[in-house]
């Protein structure tokens, strides 16, 4: 990844300062980019402190245990070793950052563009204003989800907890994806003693979470009496969603999605590409999927220990500016299927309009509807079928 960091100086004037993350062709330093906040190829003082530690050891050789606490010392001695500050004037070490959430630094820390330029602008009495992440060069063989040229959010993981505590002081803009969602967007598709079929909007969850923001279930509680979760749609998408009104019902309805009985249709607008698209204008995707573990809820493409995730698509229209209509009818259910398999390279290779957790400029709202919903009615058995479209809810 590498980064630009657009700053004031002292006299109102702009600066621009850019870092990579990690290493460039094995070099922490590149002239025209800012300094590592700790250069690990070059720590005399670690080593020498690590030297004597080593040295003061029996000889003889370590075992499994010994060479664990040996690498645990080694890496929190070299936590330590990265000073960073924030625009309170204050400093800290990444151990105490991460110990006020009650967590351990992943290994890597610190190493990131973000925090580089943070510190760099904090180092030379700059005030930053402006800062992005983007992709330089050919896909990650790993699985992320990256295209040359396109930003992405910080991680979660290693960023989340230091870039939050280095921006502490800074007039820092809400979180456009932590918006509050329109409750006027909610609708009732459909409604007897046993069902209630509803369109969610985006930015709402669709059951109670950890965020303690209302979920579209607890809002339709208060007028619809008590109802039970049969299945979930990401936060950000919106459209049909059932739920139950009753344990029983739910489980018939559980037990049809489980056993991928139910019939689902998605609707997409995708953004452009770096090329026109010359693909099929139907086909299936297939690519496993796991949680990027420093990184959630982001997915990533995970050939050896992903689960299955299966999406046919079939293209339904194709602007003059490259963008794309697309339905989707996901086979399983996996976290962010649709969303992973749109914007990775091995899919379709273009994000949906709006998902910024996978390379798209937000814009407002991510552009991924529940279009329909196809099920046994848990008490006549007859099949249903409720389409968001036909609801003029597009």
């Amino acid at each position: 990844m590498l980064g630009v960091l657009v700053c004031s100086t002292p006299d109102g004037s702009l600066a621009t300062l850019r870092a990579f993350s990690g290493l460039a062709a094995g070099r922490s330093t590149l002239p025209g980019f800012v300094e590592p906040i700790f250069d690990t190829l070059s720590i005399p003082e670690l080593w020498s402190a690590n030297k004597a530690s080593s040295d003061a050891r029996p000889a003889r050789v370590f075992g499994a245990n010994d060479r664990s606490a040996y690498s645990a010392e080694l890496q929190d001695r070299l936590f330590r070793s990265y000073q960073v500050h924030n625009a309170r004037g204050g400093m800290s070490d990444l151990k105490e950052i991460f110990a006020e959430r009650g967590l351990v630094p992943p290994g890597g820390t610190g190493e990131c563009a973000g925090p580089k330029l943070l510190e760099a602008a904090y180092k030379h009495g700059l005030k930053p204003l402006a800062m992005g992440e983007f992709w330089y060069g050919a896909s990650p063989k790993s699985g992320e989800v990256r295209e040359h040229g396109r930003f992405y959010p910080s991680c979660t993981g290693k960023c989340g907890p230091l870039l939050s505590w280095m921006m502490q002081g800074l007039d820092v803009e809400d979180n456009p994806l932590q918006r509050k969602p329109d409750d006027s967007q909610v609708r009732i598709l459909f409604e007897d003693d046993a069902i209630l079929v509803a369109n969610k909007p985006s930015g709402m969850l669709c059951a109670p979470g950890l965020t303690g923001a209302e979920s579209l279930q607890e809002l339709l509680e208060k007028d619809h009496g008590k109802l039970f979760s049969c299945h979930r749609l990401d936060m950000d998408t919106s459209g049909v969603i059932v739920y139950a009104k009753s344990v029983e019902y739910q489980a018939c309805l559980q037990q049809q999605f489980e056993h991928r009985e139910v019939r689902k249709t998605y609707l997409a607008h995708l953004v452009a590409g770096s090329r026109p698209w010359r693909g099929k204008r139907k086909g299936t995707i297939a690519l496993p999927l796991s949680a990027d573990y420093y990184d959630r809820p982001r997915q990533m493409v995970d050939r050896e220990n992903g689960k299955p995730a299966i999406t046919e698509f079939e293209i339904l229209d194709i602007f003059p500016d490259g963008e794309m209509d697309v339905r989707f009818t996901p086979k399983t259910g996996r976290t962010h299927q649709i969303r992973v398999h749109c914007a990775s390279p091995l899919g379709l290779g273009r994000p949906i309009k709006g998902d910024a957790l996978y390379g798209a400029p937000f814009t407002g709202r991510l552009e991924l509807y529940a279009e329909s919903l196809s099920f046994r009615h848990p008490v006549t058995g007859e099949t249903e079928t409720f389409n968001l479209y036909k609801e003029n809810e597009l």
